[in-house]
């Protein structure tokens, strides 16, 4: 009889959980701490592709602490990204013990592809997005107002932006593993393709902060490109795995042919 994963007691999750964030708070304000100081670089070269945009590329500090509180969001948010590698390593480190032994092989190409993933959001978004988001809001007042451009606000929106496209770039690996696990047949998400498109839609925007149709529209065709490279992905992984008829297996269906193996 095959052996699964040993269970740990509650309090030893309990116990690992607190470990892995400890690991994950203490690096990111470690990072945070050194990058505090390269802070005034770092938001030039976040706002370089906004100054057309902004029609002069100068930002204003309206009150008294609101230095320190940029710097201190642009540090953690740089540490954030810095630190991403091990955020996803140590989250998926916690899940590890819980797979089967067949399953554990795909950690590292899982933590590998997360990753990935998510930088290849942000710089979709750094070089896309933020000058047609910030393009297109500004132009809304130009003709009856002077915009001025408070930095607190001009880079909150650029930091949620890039870290909602970060995270909406996973999308992808989602629908790979829910595929090729059998968790929604392959043949569901093909046959409900506008329902989910209209779901792409609203998450489209819940995700983009800035209210804007351009970014949600942006969003909207990156997602729809992410969902179908990930099903061509996995029906070509299905395919090779199991064959053409898996194509329309459900999860038992995969577990009664897993049966059938042994």
């Amino acid at each position: 009889m095959p052996i699964g994963p040993a269970r740990m007691p509650i309090m030893d999750h309990l116990g690992e959980l607190r470990r892995r964030l400890t690991i994950i708070v203490v690096s990111l304000l470690t990072v945070a701490v050194i990058v505090y100081f390269a802070t005034p670089t770092l938001i030039d070269l976040m706002i370089d592709q906004i100054k057309e945009a902004m029609r002069g590329g100068d930002l204003y500090v309206l009150t008294a602490l609101g230095g320190f509180t940029i710097r201190f969001k642009v540090a953690m948010f740089f540490s954030m990204i810095i630190c991403t590698p091990i955020i996803i390593w140590e989250i998926m480190a916690f899940i590890l013990p819980a797979l089967k032994p067949k399953e554990r092989k795909w950690v590292v190409p899982t933590v590998a592809a997360l990753v990935a993933l998510f930088f290849i959001g942000m710089i979709f978004c750094y070089y896309v997005i933020q000058p047609a988001a910030f393009g297109w809001l500004l132009d809304q007042s130009f003709e009856f107002a002077q915009n001025m451009a408070d930095a607190e606000d001009y880079l909150n929106i650029y930091m949620l932006l890039e870290i909602g496209f970060g995270i909406a770039f996973e999308l992808p690996l989602v629908i790979f593993y829910l595929s090729i696990l059998y968790i929604v047949p392959y043949k569901t998400f093909r046959s409900q393709w506008r329902y989910i498109y209209v779901g792409l839609m609203v998450l489209s925007a819940v995700v983009t902060p800035d209210a804007s149709p351009v970014t949600m529209l942006l969003m909207f065709a990156a997602l729809i490109g992410l969902y179908e490279i990930a099903l061509a992905i996995a029906r070509y992984v299905i395919v090779a795995r199991d064959g053409k008829q898996a194509l329309k297996w459900s999860r038992e269906d995969y577990e009664n042919a897993e049966l059938d193996k042994l």
